[in-house]
């Protein structure tokens, strides 16, 4: 017992590491975003939003190409195949001087990165079931969560010792040691019977099987909602935090203290959720989600932004309803989808992260001189989201394995 308790333990942190690939990709980059708009000679500040929001899109993509395919060859040889990407667009990266290059490259990194990313989620749904499988998401999440603890200080850490390029080189490298930790540690785990000769008509077979499931759809949408307003923070965070409120070099750390937020909610969350069931967690979060909201617009209607410690609560508070949803709504589109995992998990990917990537630029688009806009953004997503979550009738009895 004692064996297959640190089994599990290993297998969690893996997986939570192979995500967390993504996370380094993403928020390590926050606090270079000024340098490398220079440095392409970008000076707005909307447009280097792109720089984060556009490796999301390459992120949806990439998911309908590896969730697939995975089905047919498996879920290992799809996590190499998608690292080798991730190398070449990370090439492209550090040696253009041009701006729509570099987000070519941006995009390319995230439909390679989309592997791992995708594949450990199928990987969970292999091997788990029910709230056992939300169990085990939220303490991927949580762990995964980590990463933005301490990633944009060492992005920062990066920036001024070597250069932003070295932010992209250690990426590399630590997704390298992942690659060989995961080669040498994690066996296949799509069973012989869900295999699925290739050929191109199981795209289209797996799709139809999905599309017929409403659960599936309409937790899938949930989950694009609830990431598009979180990708509005993300992309605007550094402009918010050191243009709007001017605290420079402070930003990694309030940035990190959210971080932690989300990651002990999460924790939370995979603790309880066994007793309480996915969809009762969800459905108080995102009741919570919506009022946090209407409180914030109600009293900062007039667009001046709140003392520091006031926006850092409102933001604590969000992102606290924030993490009871994310593991919880791809746990619920799952459910359903075994005999489909990896399309199901990509469909589930690509959809829920084209729906965000217009939110964020979107909604981002307006957050310039103040924060009521991201706000707005929760408000207007969180009732679209109770809307779509009362039209799925509450499952009479949730699997317990």
């Amino acid at each position: 017992m004692k064996n297959q308790k640190r089994s599990q333990l290993e297998f969690v942190v893996l997986m939570a590491a192979l995500m967390s690939i993504v996370a380094l990709s993403i928020d390590a980059v926050l606090p270079a975003l000024p340098k490398i708009g220079n440095y392409l000679n970008s000076i707005n500040e909307t447009e280097n939003q792109k720089l984060i929001t556009t490796i999301f899109l390459g992120l949806g993509f990439g998911q309908l190409i590896f969730g697939p395919l995975s089905d047919s060859f498996g879920r290992k040889p799809m996590v190499y195949f998608g690292f080798a990407v991730f190398v070449l667009a990370s090439i492209i990266c550090v040696t253009t001087k041009n701006f729509e290059m570099m987000l070519l490259g941006r995009v390319l990194q995230g439909v390679g990165l989309s592997s791992p990313r995708t594949m450990s989620i199928a990987i969970v749904r292999d091997s788990y079931n029910g709230d056992h499988m939300a169990k085990i998401l939220s303490i991927v999440t949580m762990t995964f969560i980590l990463v933005p603890v301490i990633a944009p200080m060492l992005g920062q850490f990066l920036l001024n010792h070597f250069g932003w390029q070295s932010i992209f080189t250690f990426n590399l490298v630590f997704g390298a040691l992942i690659m060989l930790w995961f080669w040498r540690r994690q066996p296949e785990t799509l069973r012989d019977d869900y295999r699925k000769t290739f050929r191109l008509s199981i795209f289209k077979t797996g799709s139809q099987n999905f599309f017929r499931i409403k659960s599936a759809i309409i937790y899938t949408l949930l989950s694009g909602l609830v990431t598009g307003s979180f990708m509005v923070y993300l992309s605007t965070s550094q402009q918010i935090f050191q243009v709007q409120y001017d605290l420079g070099d402070y930003f990694p750390y309030i940035f990190g203290s959210l971080a932690i937020t989300i990651g002990l909610a999460t924790f939370l969350n995979s603790a309880i959720v066994m007793r309480f069931g996915m969809w009762n967690l969800v459905n108080i979060a995102l009741l919570a989600f919506v009022m946090i909201s209407l409180i914030y617009v109600i009293l900062f209607w007039s667009g001046v932004n709140p003392p520091i410690e006031i926006l850092v609560l409102f933001l604590m508070l969000q992102f606290t309803s924030v993490a009871f949803l994310f593991g919880n709504y791809r746990a619920l589109a799952m459910q359903p989808l075994g005999h489909i995992a990896g399309i199901g998990s990509a469909l589930n990917g690509f959809i829920s992260t084209v729906m965000a990537v217009p939110i964020a630029n979107y909604i981002g688009s307006f957050v310039k001189t103040s924060v009521l806009p991201l706000f707005i953004g929760f408000l207007i997503t969180g009732v679209i989201g109770l809307v779509l979550f009362y039209s799925v009738k509450k499952p009479i009895r949730e699997i317990r394995t």
